[in-house]
Order: structure tokens, then C-alpha cells, then sequence
């Protein structure tokens, strides 16, 4: 090209071609890592690359606008001067070792989590402290850096002679170098409109591949940009009356009375036969509990010999799935008991997390003290503002002393000290004679996966088998030192997984990958039994407000799966982006834009195909998505004091 003889284009186009040429070769190895999992053709392949090609671009279109910007605007005086120079080539070094640094967090992020960038990732810069001691602790980082550091420098040394040839190239003239820059600004405006999360990769097929097709920082970039996405705009609707009636179809039971006209309004009044049952309550959510890791579900390596034997002495739900991939959504799902919408969970839409008619209100509203106790510090994912503004009052590590914990890493305290405060929490209340709703959140089963030495026969430290095992010991020592106490008999426990160990797949909602392990466990007041009905996470609250025989005014989109003429079970399941309903064979999804589709026998062979709005699998889906979204805007999930069961009937 002949305007590349000019010093200023010569050495953009070097920066651009390196960072380029990074992008290819992560893309390549990401690939070659995970062969068996993208089962990509010849074809395939090429489309990966040929995709890839355009996201590159279009991220390098971005990235190229500031030094574009500075190239091109620089004074002739002052890019001849050789201290001028010298600090270009120091640029190009610098870039070259942040692109490495990039495509190395990229490595990494994608051997947890299965993807590229996305909302994860933009989460864990505003939660920097725990994520930088995660990291620290579970990876060499520094001599890491050192490494990419020494590569960036021999790289920008072996290239140094195309770069000085560059630099001493002719000088664009200022007026041309004006044009210029306004063609790399239109270039990036044009491909805003052009290029987005799911064009051109697409939406289906295999996701490894599309996410092997995208560029890291863009989908960054776009995951900052798009972290909350309005239903009503991005996804598939119906009309009101039809979303109305749908739902109610769905969240209706015998014992429930909806309280008003309004088709889209599912507050009703549930009322449970016979006396309530004025129990205690311990519910313990589990970090990243995968049902495929538990001997109850046929894995042989011994990890979780305490929840193996907690299966044969409790309610046993076989058949549960997570809402979604992150603790975020779990918590949201089992407190609120509503679908996973779009975007960001209602638990960290600041501003709008609190007021809800939430599991820990209905107790509070009960006389009990509801109390959210979490192993590490609650500002993590919002979590005190969500709890606090929804009838829980707060108990994490910020209000242990340092000399009641035993062990502390990146993201608390160690599971043991959890279960410490809790038991001191349930002493106190009970010595003041009011009953408890304790609600637990667990840290210790997660990366760095490091735990207190000599608990287990596994080193800590050594991976998510130990962490896993250490869980499951923490949680037998638990209710071990619980069956001492004067309150255990008068106890329920429930532990369930807030999600799994990993969602990725080769669909975009792997159904498998989000099914979960939950027990309730009470001594003399629950018959053991196993629970193979289909279950949803936001099925929790419910069922276990059944259980107690508790009169209440819910506003939840689950339902008691325990009574004997339950609705038939279906499951609800998403990520930020993709929408789900699991009927137990088949799966409907709703994506942006529009998108529908549906997976027939989805664990099995799954089959996808696009659908239409006549499926009813599909328009059950989008009843509770967008009628979950009305509901939130609207107000309609708001706490208002139980008055009484027995409110104005309209069937």
C-alpha cells in the first residue's frame, strides 16, 4: 500500500500486525487445548479463524484510535527526535508485553470458566482485592510476569531493526495525517454497528467454537458495555394477557389464591395446610457443589463420605438444577425464588436490590431471626446490601474477630469458622427463646482451594479435590458439634448448592452442567426420603416454606414440589446472556435479538433447532422471562406484611 511509506502508518501497522498475531496464536492454542471439545471440521476450523479475523480487527480498530490519535497528530519537531524514538520503541515493547499479559489471563480465565472474557471477568475488576489474592494464591504469578516480560523484551529486540525503518520513514503531511485519522474513526464507528457479542459468530451450534471465535478484550469491553439487558428489547415477547395467563398456569397450586386482576401480578396468598411447624432453620449454600462429584450421584473417589451418608437420612433431591453459573444467581434465586433475567442478578442491580418479598422476610414476618452469614467479607457481589435491605441482618468476616478464625485465604475465612459463628449465632438465639432462619454462604470450595492442614488426607491447596473433600468434612464436623446442642432437635438443615464447578459445554445451556445436590436434614421431624421430581432452584424457598406449613403472601415463581399434586417439575437455567427452560427432556432457549431455539432430549444427544413463538415449550419459556422482567421493573416483587391468607380470591 502506498501510504504505508509514511514513518506514522509503517509503525501502526507493526503494533497493530503483533497484537494481531497474538490474538491468532491464542485463538490457535485454545483450540488445540480443548480438540476434543470443540470437535471442529476442516470447515469449522476455517470459520473459527475466519470469525476471529473480524472480531481481531474490529477490537485492533478500537485499540488503534488513541495511538492512532497521537501518531498522527505528533509534531514533525518531535518525532524526529531520537529521545522521541527511543520512547516509541519502549511503546511497542510495553504493548507487546500487555498483549501477552492478555492472552495469558485469557489462558487462564478460560481454564476456569470454559469462555472467553465476559461479565465474570468485568465482576472481578470491581472486586479487586479478593480476586488479586485469588490469583496470587493460586497461580506463580510473578515469576509468570517475569517470563512475559523477558519475552516482550526479546521480541522487541528482535524486531527493532522494522521498527527504526519504520520510524525513519518520510513524515505524513498534517493534513493528510487529519484524513487519516478520520478514516480510522469512521473505520471504528462502522464497526460498532457492524460487529457485536453474537455477530458474526452467531447464536447455537457449538459453543466452544463461537467462543474460540471471539477476541478476548473485545467481549470485555462489551460485557462492561452490556451488563444489563432489557428483555423487552433484546429478547422474544408476547402479549401481556398471554405472558399473564401462561404464568399463572405455571406458579398456580390448589392452596394459592392470586390476590388481583392484574394477568402479569402472580402475588398470591399460600395457604398450607395444618399447624405451622415452628422449626429452626439452617440453610447452608454450598460453593460450586456439583451433583456429579457426590458418591450419591456415582462417583467413586471417596470426596463427600458426609453428604453420601446425609442422602440416606434426608430429603434427597436428585434431580435439581442450578439457576445459573455464578453465586450471585443462586443466592437470588433460592431468597427470591425468580428466574434468572438477563444481565446482572437482582442481587447486584445497585439501587434496586432491596424491598423484596424475600425467604428471609417471610421469616422475619414469622418472629424469627433472620440472619445471612457468609465466610468472607459481604460487599463481595453485594451481598450485605442485598441481605440487609431484605430482612436479613449481616454477619460476615468483617464482624468475626481475627482470633476466632482459624484460617483465612483470598475469599474468607475457612468453612470451619463458618460454621463456628453459626453455631454462636444459634446459641444466642435460642438462649434469648426465638426461633432462627440462618442462611449460610460457604468459600472454601473454590480456587486457591486452600483449607486448614491436617483435616484431610489431601494437601491443601492441591486442587478442587481437596477443597471439595475439606467441604464435605467441614460440613460432618458441623453437624456433629450441632447434635450437642439443647436446639438440634427442633432444627431443620438444608444444604444445597448455590451452582456447579463449571457450566461450559458445547451448547450454550450444557443442562447437565447445572444440576446440583440439595438435603434437608431434621432428625425426628423429616422421614428420609429421595426426591427424584424435576427441581428448580427457585423451587427452594417455596417447598421449604411448605414444609413448615407457613401461611404466607408470596410473590415467588417457584412452587412446593413436595405436595402430592404438584405442578409437573420444570427447570429454570441461564447465563447473563441466554434464557432456559428444561421441561426434563427438552430444552427451550431465548437468546438476544430474538433468538429462539430449542434442544430435544437435552442430556442426551441433543439436537438443536431453531422454533417459533407457536412452541409451547418456547412460550412457556418466554412467560417467565418476561414476566419475571415485568415484575421486576413494575414493583411486583415487593415485601408487603402478611395481612393475611385469606385475601381477595380470583382464581
Amino acid at each position: 500500500m502506498p501510504q504505508l511509506r509514511y514513518a506514522q502508518l509503517r509503525y501502526l501497522s507493526i503494533v497493530l500486525f503483533a497484537w494481531a498475531s497474538i490474538f491468532v496464536l491464542t485463538r490457535g492454542a485454545l483450540l488445540l487445548a480443548h480438540w476434543s471439545d470443540a470437535g471442529a471440521s476442516g470447515v469449522q476450523i476455517l470459520r473459527i479463524f475466519m470469525v476471529g479475523l473480524v472480531y481481531d480487527a474490529t477490537f485492533l480498530l478500537y485499540a488503534a484510535l488513541p495511538l492512532a490519535f497521537y501518531l498522527l497528530l505528533c509534531p514533525h519537531r518531535l518525532w524526529q527526535h531520537r529521545g522521541h524514538r527511543v520512547f516509541l520503541h519502549l511503546l511497542f515493547g510495553v504493548s507487546l508485553f500487555v498483549m501477552l499479559f492478555t492472552a495469558t489471563a485469557e489462558w487462564l480465565f478460560w481454564d476456569e470458566f470454559g469462555v472467553r472474557f465476559n461479565f465474570i471477568a468485568v465482576d472481578y475488576l470491581v472486586y479487586s482485592e479478593e480476586v488479586i489474592n485469588n490469583i496470587l494464591e493460586s497461580y506463580p504469578v510473578y515469576p509468570l510476569i517475569a517470563a512475559l516480560a523477558l519475552v516482550a523484551v526479546f521480541l522487541a529486540a528482535a524486531l527493532k531493526k522494522p521498527v527504526s525503518r519504520a520510524l525513519s520513514a518520510p513524515l505524513m503531511p498534517h493534513k493528510t495525517a487529519l484524513g487519516a485519522w478520520a478514516l480510522v474513526l469512521a473505520g471504528a464507528l462502522l464497526a460498532t454497528l457492524a460487529v457485536n457479542q453474537n455477530f458474526p459468530r452467531g447464536l447455537g451450534g457449538n459453543a466452544y467454537q463461537n467462543e474460540l471465535a471471539s477476541n478476548g478484550p473485545f467481549q470485555f469491553f462489551a460485557a462492561f458495555r452490556n451488563n444489563e439487558l432489557d428483555y423487552m428489547t433484546f429478547y422474544a415477547t408476547l402479549p401481556d394477557e398471554q405472558v399473564g395467563s401462561l404464568l399463572r398456569q405455571e406458579v398456580a397450586e390448589d392452596n394459592a389464591r392470586f390476590v388481583n386482576d392484574d394477568p402479569e401480578d402472580i402475588r398470591r396468598g399460600i395457604d398450607n395446610s395444618g399447624p405451622e411447624q415452628r422449626h429452626n432453620v439452617v440453610l447452608v449454600t454450598v460453593e460450586s457443589l456439583s451433583a456429579r462429584y457426590l458418591g450419591a450421584f456415582g462417583d467413586r473417589r471417596g470426596l463427600t463420605p458426609n453428604l453420601d451418608a446425609l442422602a440416606k437420612h434426608s430429603l434427597f433431591f436428585s434431580n435439581l438444577y442450578a439457576t445459573g453459573t455464578r453465586t450471585d444467581r443462586g443466592l437470588e434465586a433460592i431468597t427470591l425464588s425468580v428466574p434468572p433475567t438477563p444481565g446482572r442478578s437482582i442481587v447486584k442491580r445497585i439501587g434496586r436490590e432491596s424491598g423484596y418479598a424475600s425467604l428471609g422476610q417471610q421469616f422475619r414476618d414469622k418472629g424469627y431471626d433472620s440472619v445471612f452469614i457468609y465466610g468472607g467479607r459481604g460487599y463481595f457481589d453485594n451481598m450485605n446490601a442485598f441481605f440487609g435491605g431484605n430482612g436479613y441482618r449481616i454477619v460476615d468476616q468483617s464482624s468475626v474477630a481475627s482470633s476466632d478464625m482459624t484460617f483465612q485465604n483470598a475469599w474468607g475465612m475457612s468453612d470451619e469458622d463458618l460454621y463456628a459463628q453459626t453455631l454462636r449465632v444459634a446459641d444466642a438465639d435460642h438462649a434469648a427463646g426465638k426461633p432462627f432462619f440462618l442462611q449460610l454462604m460457604t468459600t472454601s470450595n473454590h480456587r486457591p482451594y486452600t483449607y486448614p492442614d491436617g483435616r484431610i488426607d489431601i494437601p491443601s491447596g492441591s486442587g478442587r479435590e481437596g477443597a471439595l473433600k475439606y467441604t464435605d468434612y467441614a460440613i460432618g464436623r458441623f453437624l456433629a458439634e450441632a447434635k450437642g446442642k439443647p436446639w438440634f432437635a427442633n432444627t431443620l438443615f438444608v444444604f444445597v448448592a448455590d451452582h456447579t464447578a463449571g457450566s461450559a459445554g458445547k451448547e450454550d445451556l450444557p443442562v447437565a452442567n447445572y444440576h446440583i445436590p440439595m438435603f434437608i436434614y431434621g432428625p425426628g421431624i423429616i422421614t428420609p426420603a429421595e426426591v427424584t421430581r424435576l427441581t428448580s432452584q427457585i423451587d427452594v424457598a417455596p417447598t421449604l416454606l411448605g414444609l413448615l406449613g407457613f401461611d404466607y403472601s408470596s410473590t415467588f415463581f417457584g412452587h412446593n414440589v413436595l405436595r402430592d399434586n404438584a405442578p409437573a417439575g420444570r427447570a429454570l437455567i441461564g447465563n447473563y446472556q441466554h434464557l432456559g427452560l428444561f421441561d426434563g427432556q427438552n430444552l427451550a432457549i431465548l437468546s438476544p435479538k430474538g433468538a429462539m431455539r430449542r434442544h430435544d432430549d437435552a442430556l442426551g444427544i441433543s439436537h438443536e433447532q431453531t422454533a417459533t413463538k407457536r412452541d409451547p415449550l418456547v412460550a412457556r419459556d418466554i412467560a417467565y422471562y418476561q414476566g419475571a422482567s415485568h415484575d421486576f421493573t413494575q414493583g411486583l416483587l415487593g415485601w408487603q406484611p402478611t395481612q393475611s391468607a385469606a385475601v381477595a380470591v380470583h382464581p
